[in-house]
């Protein structure tokens, strides 16, 4: 078992689409992805800024996450991205405060 801290996250692409993915470290994987050392999806989308993430105890649940939001509309992912408290999505907050990422059961 390990203490490291895995995270979902969003980054938002210069052609204003949204990627989902997970890393240990969003500011090297934020560094990566501009870098051209990303997701292949990101390369040619450049530059890119993560705009949401939520932390998890373990991969498992990190990968979990990340697929269940890649399911989504864009409009949803946008108001994740966007820390809205009027959604379906989150209940407050943006750039990884964790009440942001809540999603509510009934949607």
């Amino acid at each position: 078992m390990t203490d490291r801290t895995w995270y979902c996250y969003l980054a938002r692409c210069r052609d204003d689409s949204l990627y989902a993915g997970i890393t240990t470290d969003l500011n090297r994987r934020e560094e990566e992805h501009n870098e051209g050392r990303g997701a292949r999806y990101t390369r040619s989308r450049r530059p890119v800024s993560l705009v949401w993430w939520e932390p998890f105890g373990t991969k498992s649940a990190a990968l979990k996450r990340e697929a269940e939001v890649k399911k989504w509309r864009k409009s949803r992912k946008e108001t994740l991205a966007m820390g809205r408290t009027d959604g379906p999505v989150c209940g407050g907050g943006m750039r990884g405060d964790s009440a942001a990422a809540r999603v509510l059961d009934a949607f």
